[in-house]
């Protein structure tokens, strides 16, 4: 059995649609796991945010602008009548149950639920379309089988357990249609696994099925050396292992959820990025094989915050770097990167929500600098420490105002923390040294 697993882009418009049931109508069972409809979960959080404000009918008038979208998208995409009276009916369902929801006091929990929609949308859709073209197809609610539990973990056994369970109730389907995303928590409340975790859905489905592959198909050809958004001449990667694509993942390679080669690394289960409208390249292959050393690939990740703390008592002192981290973890926040002198430690964050908090605390035992609009530069390739071209990078870096370095913790991982305003400097010419060949004159 495979794991596919089709974006917002990939299920985009009704000729996508139609494109992905062609890349899945092959021979052989496969779990295939949809996320909403692109610029759909943007739509039903900023319905959620003017619930929030009580902007009542300014949300009811959101919910039926995108009713009409789906109208439109039903009766392209639909063609057989009995199914599309089908479709129309689930879609004004969850539309009807929208409309219902801007009337009530938001919470968390209503906030969730809005948003599950789209996959719940999505899912169904294309499962009638599967079915009205003949193919052995059945929905697998993932509210049925897929949980978390009290640390936010997928609880494997009970995923493990009601997914074999649904599958053996419906073993004469070929395919089987599930959303990503969406999940229940440890009290059978509706939650999610967080923007983009509809790749992540698709490993733990894959580690619980123990399949023979998972594959994410997106809008790209994989990985690529750098980001393509802001480089010119980037090329895809064929080969990465769990830990590079971790890393990357981590540090901005948008291509996918950070967590999501977690589930299928201890088991050995390849790991491939694919993409929807060129499905015959090749793409990217993640397993635990390497694939030679050096640099391989560039990814950056914004929104970091640096946090200086500064104590003259740390000088020579034991103890101090126990009560910055419990700081931390205190209010959950995860720190990015870290280096230390012999009176002051350097970090950074990606999550400034509790930043005040963090701040008047750790304000009892030292003074605290702020730099926000930074950024984290990462360079990724198996044993790049020892590398002899590694060194260069700082010469062709002279230029670039690096803030911090983190070298040695991982053999596969850099890390340069710059100014947001240099990034796009900071990435290009690492692209004209490291994959363009570029001699650095010194």
């Amino acid at each position: 059995m495979l794991v596919y697993k089709f974006g917002g882009t990939s299920v985009g418009s009704v000729i996508n649609m139609n494109h992905v049931k062609d890349i899945i109508n092959t021979k052989g069972k496969k779990i295939v796991v949809l996320s909403a409809m692109s610029g759909t979960t943007n739509a039903l959080v900023e319905i959620s945010g003017l619930i929030k404000v009580k902007e009542v009918s300014q949300a009811k008038h959101k919910i039926s602008q995108l009713h009409h979208s789906y109208k439109s998208t039903v009766n392209d995409l639909i063609t057989d009548k009995t199914l599309r009276s089908e479709v129309s009916s689930y879609v004004t369902s969850i539309f009807d149950a929208l409309l219902d929801a801007a009337s009530q006091p938001h919470s968390t929990l209503l906030h969730n639920t809005i948003v599950a929609n789209g996959e719940l949308l999505s899912t169904f859709m294309f499962s009638r379309l599967l079915q009205q073209e003949g193919l052995k197809a059945t929905l697998l609610p993932a509210l049925e089988f897929m949980r978390i539990d009290r640390t936010n973990e997928p609880d494997n056994f009970y995923i493990k357990q009601n997914l074999e369970r649904l599958i053996n109730q419906s073993q004469d389907s070929d395919i089987y249609i599930t959303q990503g995303f969406i999940c229940l928590d440890a009290e059978g409340q509706i939650t999610n696994l967080q923007r983009g975790g509809s790749d992540y859905t698709a490993t733990i489905i894959g580690a619980a099925l123990e399949v023979e592959e998972v594959q994410i198909w997106t809008d790209i050809d994989g990985f690529h050396n750098n980001d393509p958004r802001f480089v010119n001449n980037t090329t895809a990667l064929s080969h990465l292992s769990y830990d590079e694509a971790a890393e990357l993942a981590y540090f901005g390679a948008k291509i996918l959820h950070p967590q999501t080669v977690m589930p299928v690394r201890s088991l050995d289960i390849p790991l491939r990025l694919k993409n929807t409208m060129a499905p015959n390249a090749h793409g990217t292959l993640i397993t635990n094989q390497i694939h030679g050393e050096g640099i391989k690939a560039i990814a950056a990740k914004d929104g970091i915050t640096a946090i200086k703390i500064k104590s003259v008592r740390m000088l020579l002192a034991h103890g101090f770097l126990k009560k910055v981290f419990e700081v931390f973890e205190k209010y959950e926040t995860s720190i990015d990167m870290i280096t230390t002198s012999e009176i002051a430690v350097s970090l950074t964050i990606d999550d400034t929500t509790h930043l005040e908090s963090i701040t008047e605390e750790l304000e009892k035992f030292a003074t605290v600098e702020i730099d926000d609009y930074m950024s984290i530069v990462c360079l990724v390739g198996n044993q790049i420490i020892y590398h002899p071209d590694t060194p260069q990078l700082f010469q062709v870096l002279q230029d670039v105002n690096v803030r911090m370095i983190a070298y040695g913790g991982s053999n596969n991982n850099i890390s340069l923390l710059v100014n947001s305003s240099d990034k796009l400097e900071t990435l290009q010419k690492l692209q004209r040294y490291v994959f363009e060949g570029t001699v650095v004159s010194v």
